[in-house]
This record gives structure tokens, sequence and C-alpha cells, in this order.
């Protein structure tokens, strides 16, 4: 397949002194993908052991709730500074070292005593969670470089995935060896496992794949961060991941405390944000076919009235399962995955890193506050007043922001 070929699909081709072809490419492509549903799957671990943790610790419910999603505080650290740790060394590189911090604090968590060890632990589990996502987000859009936000859409495809298999099998390990401790240890050793897989398949010359995306430097986007797009964009991903992390940090110990559901009841119900999730692919499309205004006031709107209705207490098992899938199709696979895409394309293409590192930090940076803020509101006028302010009114708030766009000025 030649260069002409490959560019009417919207993918880069390797240089012609490399070897590779694109099934192979492609191959070493989900192989990475991989690593991506490891590192989700360890993100839903907690929250689904959360209930555990205090009350063998005795921690308070707003510390609890914290614990829950401080990771998201190193992955907002870490996002915009692996942006520029991309500008010196290599993607494959950086992702290693990721998936070794991120899988080893996972492990190291269990074996931690006190809320501090905890704490420490878990906000290092999303700095090494950062360097894996921003590599992959910049990868996938510059090898793809005509569909941005479909490729990145496939990347939280495997989010959706990893969402299920952790808080899924969290209860299942959980309820089999009655020790909240087994699930953690579980999942961190595998991440060993897949640093020695892709040290030993992935070739260079495809995760360090740039030349589309130099070739592309002229077709719009601004020169810096300090842009309208880009400085909108960044609110509005502090308000999704206040959000969307409230949801995924309380909603498990919501159903557990106040419903009385099982742990692995209440880790299927969570599951299916998910399954919404696996739409990621359809949603990026959207995002490629629609303004971004359209695109994100209108998600914006739909998480407000689903951030009314979560903790009500009379809908049916069956009622949640299906709000809970339709937050993961609204807040992941469109919303996360245009705020994503949509960074990007803010900048010129040669500054991919820097924009999906600017993403990552800035909707984990409020995530980071997100299952505290949602715990001490609810700890004040109850689970429904913490829906209705952390999610209702602060996505109004992102849904008429999102009208400030200015799509004309984004690259193609």
């Amino acid at each position: 397949m030649d260069n002409t070929q490959v560019s009417a699909i919207g993918v880069s081709a390797p240089p012609r002194e490399q070897a590779g072809t694109r099934s192979v490419a492609i191959t070493m492509y989900c192989i990475l993908l991989l690593s991506y549903v490891l590192m989700a799957a360890d993100r839903y671990l907690f929250p689904v052991l959360a209930p555990y943790v205090r009350r063998e610790f005795g921690f308070s419910a707003p510390l609890t709730g914290l614990l829950t999603t401080i990771f998201t505080l190193g992955l907002g650290a870490g996002g915009l500074t692996t942006g520029y740790i991309l500008s010196r060394y290599s993607r494959k590189a950086t992702m290693l070292v990721g998936i070794a911090i991120f899988s080893g604090a996972t492990a190291l968590t269990a074996v931690t005593h006190g809320f501090w060890g905890m704490l420490f632990c878990l906000a290092a589990q999303g700095i090494g969670m950062a360097m894996l996502a921003t590599s992959m987000f910049a990868l996938a859009a510059s090898y793809f470089v005509t569909y941005k936000a479909a490729a990145i859409g496939s990347v939280n495809f495997c989010y959706g995935i990893g969402g299920f298999v952790g808080s899924s099998l969290a209860g299942v390990l959980l309820v089999k060896y009655a020790n909240w401790r087994a699930p953690m240890i579980v999942f961190g050793l595998f991440g060993f496992v897949m640093i020695a897989v892709i040290a030993a398949t992935v070739r260079g010359w495809f995760s360090e794949t740039r030349g589309a995306t130099q070739a592309r430097a002229a077709s719009g986007g601004a020169a810096g961060l300090l842009n309208r797009n880009t400085v909108l964009l960044t609110i509005l991903s502090v308000i999704h991941g206040l959000s969307m992390y409230g949801f995924l940090g309380g909603y498990a110990s919501f159903l557990q405390e106040t419903l009385h559901y099982t742990p692995t009841r209440a880790g299927f119900v969570v599951g299916f944000f998910a399954i919404g999730a696996l739409t990621s692919i359809a949603g990026g499309w959207l995002g490629d076919r629609f303004s971004p205004r359209i695109v994100l006031s209108g998600a914006y709107v739909c998480i407000a009235v689903l951030g009314y209705l979560f903790f009500q207490v009379t809908p049916s098992p069956l009622t949640r399962e299906i709000l809970t899938f339709a937050y993961g199709v609204v807040g992941s696979a469109i919303l996360y995955v245009g705020l994503a895409a949509y960074h990007v394309r803010s900048l010129r293409s040669s500054l991919a890193s820097k924009g999906s590192g600017m993403f990552v930090t800035s909707l984990y940076g409020g995530a980071a506050f997100g299952g505290y803020l949602i715990r001490a509101l609810a700890a004040h006028g109850g689970w429904l007043f913490a829906g209705v302010i952390q999610m209702s009114l602060l996505c109004v708030v992102g849904a008429v922001l999102a009208l400030a766009l200015r799509p004309s000025e984004m690259n193609a």
C-alpha cells in the first residue's frame, strides 16, 4: 500500500525505509489498547472496594470519597507534564514507564497502612495513568489524522471494556477471597505482564509516527495553549471531571449505603457506565461530523438531567442500569471523547501531545476533588442535593460556555 492509498483512508504511512505494514501497525495498536483496558480496570477497583476499606480503617465518608478519586489528581498533574516529556522521549518508553507506575501503585495500595500511605499510592497510580493516556491520545490523533475524534473514541472504547471488567471482577474477587486487597494485587501484577508484551512487540516506527501531523501543521489551530478555544475547553473539562468523577466516586457507595445493594450488585450497576462507553467510536464520529458547540452543549444538558435522576430512591434496578448506560454514552462516548479531540484540534497538529496533555490535566485536575465534593455535599444535604449541585447545575454552566467556542479556528 503506498502513501496515496493510506492517505485516502486517513492513516499516516510509516516511512518508506521501514518494513512495517498497515496490518502490523493495527496489531500493535490493539496491543496498546489492551494496556488501556487494564488501566481503565484499575480505575474502577477502589470505588467498589471503598466501603470495606472504610470499615477496616475507620475513615470518614468525605475522606473515603477523596480516596476513590485521588488518582485523578495524579492524572491531572501528569497530563500536561507528559505532553512535554513526549517532546524529549519516545511514546513507547513513556507508556512503559506509565504502566509500571500505575500497576506498581495499585499493588502497593493493598499493603499500605493508614490514610496518607493509601492516598500517596492512589495519587501515584494516576501519574502512571496520565503517562499512558496522554501518549495514547497523541498516537491516535497522529496516526488516524482524518478521523481524530473517532480514533480517540477507539481508545475510550477500551476504557469501557476495562471499566466493566474492573468493576465486575472487583466484586467477584472480593467475594471469592473475602479480602479487598486481592483485586488490587491481581490487577497490579497483570500490568507487569503487559509491560513485557509491549516491550517485545511494539516497534518504534509505529509508536513514534509523526509524519502526517507534521505535513498538516498548517491546516489550522492555534500556535500555543493560550487561545480562546483551549481556555474554554479547559474550563469545560474541569466541569466534566468534577461531575463525572463525583458520580463514579460516589454512586457505588450510594447504592450500597442507602439502597443496601451488595458489592457485586453495585459494581454491576456502575459497570453499565462502561458499557455505554463502548459506543465511543460512534461518539467520536459525531465529534468529527458536527459542530463542537452542538455536540458539547447537547451533552452537558443531557447530563444535567441525568444528575437529577441518579440519586432518586424510587427507580428500579433496571431503570438504574438504563440511566447509568445512558450516562456512559453521553458522558464518556460523546463528551469525554469530544473534549479530548477538540483539545487536540484547537492547536496545530504538530502540538497534539500538548493538546492531549492539557485535556488530561484539566479534566482529571477537576476530577481529583469529585469524590470528596459529592460526599461532602451528601453529608450536608443528602445524595439528591449533591447530585443536583455537582452534576445538574455545573453541567448547565458547561452547556452555556460551550456555545462560546469558535470551531472555525480549529484544525481540520
